[in-house]
């Protein structure tokens, strides 16, 4: 759909009707509707009688218009150019997204419910002004920032740490009901962040079912192997591409497999060097870097994999993590090997293998079992499949992202006074 001009401000009706409740959804780490956590919540909230509106960065191929009405849901834009340079970087970005931000929420105008999804942890600056104009904050926590910082960069507790610490404290603080991605999450909004467990509600991501469907195998694919192995995802610092490459390079090298070709989809900050390390392991015949496709493209190859792919390194943030590529390859029906890490377990049940934390050489060895095994492959895809549809499906969600919803309507508006946990 293409965008519309940016109105200067979105006025309520002014046929006397009464309007509806106003949403306004603040998202600083992906466009919308590319983050598709958002957007789901985005038009769940619609379906349910709210006036959606959604305040992001523009995307470098897509999602580049400035304002859209798209499927209903107001979507404004502002340009971002991503950090670099190290903990610095992310303090210019984090600063540029925050003035853009409450210059476009100035002009959404009155809303009843802000929803701030982070990274990063500053986002409750913005719903902090709003809340003294009667607005109720929604706290969408995505992430554990003191662990994706420890993760990330290495630098243990130092001051930036401790910075980061206080920013996650004075969002709690600041938040009227939290919403928490697992059960690891909520317990962190609980015990460290002192809200009240009646205040968190555990809305899990999930893939929209319609989206991740079979379609025929295509054995071309393959490039003349027996066997595909695929990998969906961001690739970063601590998504553990690497693991996977070495992991192959063990399944080669020490376990004479040649049998299969591998796929990794996806981009993010380490591509360029998850490229040279493919080459620089030997791997070039045997792997191949695809970057971002279309959603039909992707599902031409996740319906011919035989095996995907999981191997998020265990470290403070993954540990307590839901990966959204685990759920994706459970809507395909298709069996996982994953390190053993609690929120994975949580997720795939039987549907993944798990190797030992860390440990390349096990997860070579568990992929080649796998390989041998089809029949296993089959019932593990099968039990995915059931989880994703039953216990974990989006419909179970919704109706928690709801309750978490009108849990922050009924409270009273703090308008002027100081936020309390």
């Amino acid at each position: 759909m293409a965008g519309n001009p940016t109105p200067d401000r979105i006025e309520p009706p002014a046929d006397g009707t009464p309007r509806r409740r106003r949403a306004l959804i603040l998202v600083e780490n992906l466009s919308v509707p590319f983050d598709r956590r958002v957007w789901q919540e985005s038009t769940a909230l619609r379906d349910n009688g709210w006036e959606v509106h959604v305040i992001c960065p523009k995307g470098t191929k897509r999602d580049t218009e400035s304002y859209m009405l798209l499927d209903g849901v107001h979507i404004h834009r502002y340009p971002l150019r991503p950090a670099t340079g190290g903990p610095l970087g992310y303090v210019r970005e984090y600063g540029l997204a925050l003035w853009h931000t409450l210059r476009l929420a100035r002009r959404v105008g009155p809303v009843d419910v802000v929803h701030a999804c982070n990274p990063p942890d500053l986002l409750f600056l913005i719903a902090r002004r709003l809340q003294r104009r009667g607005a109720r904050f929604v706290y969408d926590q995505h992430d554990l920032v003191p662990e994706l910082y420890l993760s990330r960069f290495g630098r243990g507790q130092d001051l930036l740490y401790r910075a980061v610490c206080l920013l996650e404290r004075l969002t709690y603080r600041a938040a009227d009901v939290v919403i928490a991605t697992n059960e690891s999450y909520r317990q962190a909004a609980v015990l460290r962040g002192g809200k009240r467990p009646e205040d968190v509600f555990v809305v899990r991501s999930a893939p929209a079912v319609e989206r991740f469907r079979q379609v025929p195998p295509e054995p071309e694919l393959k490039k003349g192997k027996p066997h595909l192995l695929c990998y969906l995802g961001v690739m970063g610092p601590q998504d553990g591409v690497d693991y996977a490459l070495r992991a192959l390079a063990r399944l080669r090298d020490e376990l004479g497999r040649t049998d299969w070709h591998a796929v990794f989809i996806g981009a993010g900050d380490t591509f360029d060097a998850m490229t040279a390390l493919a080459r620089e392991l030997g791997l070039g015949d045997l792997v191949e870097f695809t970057g971002r496709i279309p959603d039909a493209d992707l599902l031409r190859y996740l319906s011919t994999a035989d095996v995907c792919l999981s191997p998020d390194p265990s470290n403070p943030l993954n540990d307590v993590s839901t990966m959204n590529k685990v759920l994706e390859y459970m809507a395909m029906g298709r069996p996982i090997v994953s390190f053993d890490l609690k929120e994975a377990r949580v997720s795939a049940g039987d549907a993944a293998v798990y190797a030992p934390a860390n440990d390349e050489g096990e997860f070579a060895k568990l992929i080649a079992r796998l390989l041998d095994d089809p029949e296993e492959r089959r019932v593990m895809g099968e039990i995915g499949l059931a989880r994703v549809t039953g216990p974990l499906s989006w419909e179970r969600s919704v109706t928690h992202l709801l309750a978490a919803y009108e849990a922050a309507y009924a409270k009273p508006p703090r308008r002027g006074r100081r936020a309390r946990g």
